[in-house]
């Protein structure tokens, strides 16, 4: 290849060393072609601007996806390996507004016994005596009124027993012996409570009576005598700590027989009330002990 005029020439480059410099190609005087030189160095300007604008957007994209994973390490388990692990699904996550706790329902505690407090003399220690159990002047049974007349009150049980009874309320340990008697028609009853200091003991004594064990009638304040020597219905039972029995007689000394259905009706009665107003008694106990 020669060299000269006419021949290839190579590219001016004043970044490349020893690379030839245009001239002009009609020129014979040396001088330089001054505005190919510029077009060549304003080509060279607008390449450079080009690679520094796109290298900036792949450092702004680089930028970017590092801030983007930081964010995601920040909001994700790690597993064993130090990588992010699956998120949680949006329902998973918790919702700008606050919800009020639950609680599981609670139940009330179960009502205490009437029972339990009538079952022993520790428990039951409300106020006892012949009003306590046998308030007001007059007792209404349905449509029957008795008409309440003299009470008495004892710790001397066996004297206010007959029969049989006496023997078993003081083999029993029988404290107290309380009496009221009521009258309706012709007919007396006398109803008796014995108070014992356990339900056992109370239990055991109403089991060791018979047809003898009756309580004592007692008169007075409107009730006349009764069953004194005539045949009367009696009942006996027991509930909690206490004994209770009833004795209905005609006043006019008239026996008892199975065709005087109004004296069982009597003496049905008082042993129901009598029973009430232990049951009551416990009531009121077990009550006041839950407040």
């Amino acid at each position: 290849m020669s060299y000269g005029q006419g021949g290839p020439q190579s590219q001016w480059d004043p970044w490349k060393p020893h690379s030839q410099q245009p001239w002009s190609s009609g020129g014979d005087d040396g001088t330089p072609d001054w505005a190919a030189l510029a077009e060549a160095s304003e080509t060279r300007n607008k390449r450079r601007r080009l690679l520094f604008i796109g290298g900036g957007a792949l450092a702004t994209v680089a930028i970017g996806t590092a801030v983007a994973m930081a964010v995601v390490s920040a909001n994700s388990d790690n597993d064993a390996s130090g990588h992010p692990t699956k998120l949680p699904a949006s329902a998973a996550l918790p919702s700008g507004s606050a919800t009020a706790p639950s609680f599981a329902p609670t139940s009330a505690p179960p009502p205490l016994d009437p029972k339990d407090f009538i079952s022993s003399a520790q428990k039951d220690t409300a106020p006892l005596s012949p009003e306590t159990l046998f308030p007001g002047t007059q007792l209404t049974m349905g449509e029957t009124v008795y008409k309440k007349g003299a009470t008495a009150d004892t710790k001397n049980c066996a004297s206010a027993a007959d029969g049989t009874l006496n023997k078993v309320l003081t083999a029993n340990g029988c404290t107290r012996l309380i009496r009221a008697s009521y009258a309706e028609g012709g007919l007396a009853i006398t109803v008796g409570v014995a108070v014992f200091d356990t339900k056992a003991q109370a239990a055991k004594a109403k089991g060791q009576t018979d047809d003898k064990s009756i309580v004592r009638a007692l008169s007075g304040k409107g009730v006349k005598p009764s069953c004194n020597g005539a045949i009367c219905f009696s009942t006996r039972n027991a509930v909690g700590r206490y004994a209770y029995f009833t004795i209905t007689g005609f006043t006019n000394g008239k026996n008892v027989t199975k065709k005087d259905t109004k004296a069982f009706s009597a003496g049905n009665d008082l042993q129901e009330f009598a029973f009430r107003q232990i049951w009551r008694r416990g009531e009121a106990q077990a009550s006041a002990a839950a407040q």
